[in-house]
């Protein structure tokens, strides 16, 4: 199948009725773990952990920063392996978005004591939340906007764009990167972007890239995983 063909297969599986439905399906068979939610990846979890609060560091502490730290959104939760590690470490109050029901009653037994200063649980997809207006320092959409159709995922980055504190709130997206076109994963319904895509799509969400690097020490055998830190145009 040549590119051209390849990339009308994985438009035409996005569209399709049961894009969403699939996936639900498939997340509802995968244990509440962090092995589970890391697709069976648990020992790259601190690597990448790291590699965010690095990432992150430079916007939230030292004397050029410019991102106060009082609350924080995590989409795409799971069982809240990145609130527990990294969000609520270093936020005073992190909330979970996460549409898979047993993770997030996981969640709150995985989560501890710190589980305490978590606001809200959002038992919904992206494709239908809203973040609350104007309540985020931080939003952080890890491995989650690949099962997002692009027209639903652009409206979801404008929404997250109204959730942000004015002036001063990030958006950070952490996401496979697909070598060369984008590639459909039939197994969880979901499509790994290309760098070509995702800039598109930041463009269409009016976002402008603060930041942008690789997760570094990652595995050559895995997709390039890249971080944007993202913030609305200003006209």
């Amino acid at each position: 199948m040549d590119a051209q063909s390849e990339g009308k297969d994985t438009k035409d599986k996005m569209n399709s009725e049961d894009f969403y439905t699939n996936a639900i399906s498939y997340w509802e068979g995968i244990p509440a773990t962090v092995d589970g939610v890391m697709g069976g990846f648990a020992n790259l979890s601190t690597n990448d952990v790291t590699g965010s609060k690095k990432f992150l560091s430079s916007f939230i502490t030292g004397p050029e920063a410019s991102v106060a730290t009082n609350r924080a959104l995590d989409c795409g939760a799971g069982i809240g392996r990145v609130s527990k590690r990294l969000l609520l470490p270093l936020f005073k109050e992190v909330d979970l978005e996460e549409q898979n029901p047993s993770f997030l009653e996981r969640a709150k037994e995985y989560l501890g004591e710190s589980g305490r200063r978590v606001g809200q649980f959002f038992p919904t997809g992206l494709q239908e939340f809203a973040p609350i207006k104007g309540h985020y320092d931080v939003i952080w959409c890890q491995w989650v906007l690949s099962h997002l159709r692009d027209a639903d995922l652009i409206l979801f980055l404008k929404r997250c764009c109204q959730g942000l504190v004015p002036h001063s709130g990030i958006i950070v997206v952490k996401e496979n990167i697909a070598r060369d076109e984008d590639e459909f994963d039939d197994n969880d319904s979901s499509v790994t972007r290309s760098m070509e895509a995702f800039l598109r799509i930041f463009s269409e969400s009016n976002l402008v890239i603060l930041k942008q690097e690789l997760q570094p020490r990652w595995p050559e055998n895995m997709f390039e995983v890249a971080l944007f830190a993202l913030k609305p145009k200003t006209t």
